[in-house]
């Protein structure tokens, strides 16, 4: 969280670093493919003929099969996201039970939204409701015919309009800093390590590919050739899982900050932060929708893990540099 006059440079400061760490999520491809190349060429132990066995050998065999493979991981990737693209937002609201609502049907929504997009000469997003006791909110889209925010109803419910709005403030503030498109992305180009990892193991076409000799005298370095080939696999998967939080976590104080640039209200964020603090869990939603939530109750073993910074973090900063006030006591 920076102060009010910090907030624009740390947006530009931010965008840069994502854009790095989304394109480090496609580096990873290519070190992903590498060990499965690793580990399929060990599993069969098959090298090149002349190639005299060896650790070696292995991995220069491997390295060739990167030539086919890594092209054809990025093509995946692309493909994916193009889908992504165009039904990311389909996708989310099928899965969560989210669908949209009109001016008639949401009233008090549209009165709280509309001058916050009016104030920054923005498109109103559609606005989305969930049928959901947990208290939640989120945006999507990757350009602004697919912008929305969605909100649950027990969020709805709980909150008074003053802290709706601050809530809707900071998902407009995610739209505006364009930090939906890019978790999107990121959650899109992570979430395909898995699949390329289960094909890689399970897939009888590719085992075929690398299939031959298995006499065992190729066998010489085969072991240590899977073995960093699942080394890699899990550095991969490991520092995906590290950048999609990475880009996660800062991104919560920045738009935390927008909302109070945009509702001059610091008081009613913090207000429903302690409201929202560990009732966010969507029942339906996968991992990667709760990443893009106001609040994840979801942690892992560590705080490493945490795809948000602690509630009690959030509500420090608003009070250090914002000039909020914890609500009074009952």
């Amino acid at each position: 969280m920076l102060p009010a006059f910090g907030l624009y440079t740390h947006i530009r400061q931010n965008e840069v670093r994502s854009r790095a760490l989304v394109a480090g999520l496609f580096a990873l491809n290519l070190v992903l493919a590498y060990g499965i190349a690793l580990v399929l060429r060990g599993m069969s132990a098959n090298l090149p003929a002349g190639a005299r066995p060896g650790f070696s050998a292995y991995l220069h065999a491997a390295f060739h099969d990167l030539l086919w493979i890594g092209p054809l991981s990025i093509a995946v990737t692309f493909a994916w996201l193009f889908i992504a693209y165009h039904a990311h937002r389909a996708m989310i609201s099928a899965t969560v039970g989210a669908h949209p609502v009109t001016r008639e049907e949401a009233p008090d929504l549209y009165r709280l939204l509309e001058p916050l997009c009016i104030s920054r000469g923005m498109a109103m997003p559609t606005l989305l409701i969930v049928d959901d006791p947990a208290l939640n909110a989120y945006a999507t889209g990757l350009n602004p015919e697919q912008y929305a925010i969605t909100v649950t109803t027990g969020l709805r419910d709980a909150l008074t309009p003053r802290e709706m709005q601050a809530v809707l403030g900071h998902e407009l503030t995610h739209i505006r800093n364009d930090d939906v498109r890019t978790m999107m992305i990121a959650i899109v180009i992570a979430g395909i390590f898995a699949f390329v990892a289960e094909a890689g193991y399970r897939t009888d076409l590719l085992r075929n590919l690398f299939s031959g000799n298995r006499d065992g005298k190729n066998r010489a370095g085969a072991v240590p050739a899977m073995l960093l080939g699942a080394l890699l696999i899990a550095l991969a998967w490991i520092l995906s899982k590290a950048i999609r939080f990475a880009l996660s976590r800062s991104r919560e104080f920045v738009a935390d900050a927008g909302a109070v640039e945009l509702t001059k209200d610091p008081d009613a964020l913090i207000s429903a932060l302690i409201k929202i603090s560990g009732r966010g869990d969507l029942a339906r939603a996968p991992s990667g929708v709760m990443e893009l939530c106001f609040d994840n109750p979801r942690v892992g073993f560590t705080d490493f893990f945490a795809t948000h910074p602690p509630i009690e973090a959030r509500i420090d900063a608003l009070m250090r540099y914002a000039g909020g006030r914890l609500p009074p006591p009952g």
